[in-house]
């Protein structure tokens, strides 16, 4: 019996509107879940999940404990190539600027439009952070664990139990880890990929698998622009330069300026000063400090707004304070550095590819919820690529923090992860 075959009962009672698509992604108000929910193949491949559950397991473990700081995740790149090699995945490499991926072919024409399901390789944790896996009943606990090197194992469970099932999608799937999501990795893998790779102009949907909660959709794409801006003068001591204008004193007029700014409440934009440093003693006048400022907007025209009125008050802060003291040893001068720059964007939440994705998450028994966050799919989001990120299944928590915890029980695990392969299967279209 032929996959197409084990579908057929399920696919009977569809319409055929069902099925119109736009680079295999459904346009009508259904889509292709139920019926995929409601086969044999699918129930295979969910059983496979369950049996096979121990090796994701391991797999979790194994990553885990390969640090993989942002721009240092080379080694656990590697690791991760060499697993999806041994999936059977086709034209497995890594790219310039060290994402790994693998194709895994549909039945469609070699060439064509195609799904990518993605998890970022990268923590936020030093290198020398002790990352050994600890375990007390189904939890494990170790940096990174959840955020995000759970997703990753689970995109390899996804192939398995694909293969297990013998489901053949009428898209391509490029299974991609990412480098560079976290700080001030900046997306730089993602933008990468979008901006250099071979595949940009093939993509047709972008799967982010980010953090536990298979509920929650991020269809929205929170930009932020973040500087490092410097503050110099010519310094000096503090007592006998005493009346010479002083950066630190910009800075604090400028940080203050911000903190004025009133901000509606919608689009939701906010801005933070985060990080602040200089100076050489307590008895001298600072020749240079700085100040790390973080904007964010659900909006692109709002986070630019509010990006003018802080470069605006960098400048009236400065000419302010060389108004206010001494100018005869030099003026105070201002150097905003930009450090982080993610774009804003968002996907229709009346989109295929969510209407799929919250269709999936009600045929496993869940609510979903549409929510908006800084991911990957922050990228394509902004270039217009129907993208979400969703996360892998199961519980955790403590993200970013050294007794990060995931919950290993099976059943509800296998559950939640079922909805990200229903999910991929339906924007895939299955053969």
């Amino acid at each position: 019996m032929t996959l197409r075959d084990r579908l057929a009962p399920a696919l009977a009672g569809l319409s055929a509107a069902c099925f119109l698509s736009l680079g295999g992604v459904a346009l009508a108000s259904e889509t292709p879940v139920p019926a995929i929910a409601a086969s044999a193949a699918f129930a295979e491949a969910k059983a496979h999940l369950a049996k096979d559950f121990d090796r994701t397991v391991a797999d979790i473990i194994t990553l885990t404990e390969i640090p993989a700081p942002p721009f240092q995740e080379a080694e656990r790149a590697k690791a991760y190539l060499a697993m999806l090699e041994a999936h059977g995945l086709t034209q497995t490499t890594t790219d310039a600027e060290g994402n790994v991926m693998g194709l895994r072919r549909g039945a469609g024409p070699a060439g064509g439009p195609l799904v990518v399901v993605s998890a970022h390789l990268d923590t936020v944790f030093p290198a020398d952070t002790d990352v050994t896996v600890r375990r007390e009943g189904t939890r494990l606990m170790a940096p990174g664990i959840g955020d995000d090197t759970r997703s990753l194992a689970t995109l390899l469970a996804f192939i398995r139990a694909m293969d297990a099932a013998g489901l053949v999608t009428e898209q391509d799937i490029l299974f991609l880890g990412t480098v560079g999501e976290e700080g001030q990795g900046d997306l730089r893998g993602v933008r990468h990929f979008f901006t250099e790779g071979p595949y940009r102009d093939r993509v047709s949907a972008f799967f982010s698998f980010d953090g536990s909660d298979p509920t929650r959709v991020v269809t929205g794409a929170v930009g932020s622009k973040r500087y490092r801006t410097f503050f110099r003068g010519p310094g000096g001591h503090s007592y006998g330069a005493f009346g010479l204008v002083n950066p630190m004193a910009a800075m604090a007029r400028a940080t203050a300026q911000l903190y004025e700014i009133e901000l509606p409440p919608s689009p939701r934009t906010t801005y933070s000063a985060s990080v602040t440093g200089g100076g050489v003693s307590v008895n001298s006048i600072p020749a240079e400090v700085y100040t790390e400022y973080d904007m964010r907007s659900e909006s692109p025209e709002a986070l630019a707004r509010l990006e003018a009125q802080l470069l605006a008050i960098f400048q009236e802060s400065v000419a302010a304070e060389n108004a206010a003291r001494s100018t005869a040893q030099g003026p105070i001068t201002v150097e905003p550095l930009v450090i982080g720059d993610r774009p804003a964007g968002s996907t229709d939440p009346d989109s295929g590819l969510v209407r799929s994705v919250v269709a999936a998450i009600e045929a496993a028994g869940y609510s979903a919820s549409l929510s908006a966050s800084s991911t990957d799919s922050n990228i394509p989001m902004s270039l217009g690529v129907p993208a979400i990120t969703m996360g892998s299944g199961g519980s955790g928590g403590r993200a970013h923090a050294l007794d990060e915890w995931i919950d290993v029980e099976p059943v509800e695990n296998v559950r939640g992860m079922g909805v990200g392969l229903l999910a991929i299967l339906a924007v895939a279209g299955v053969r």
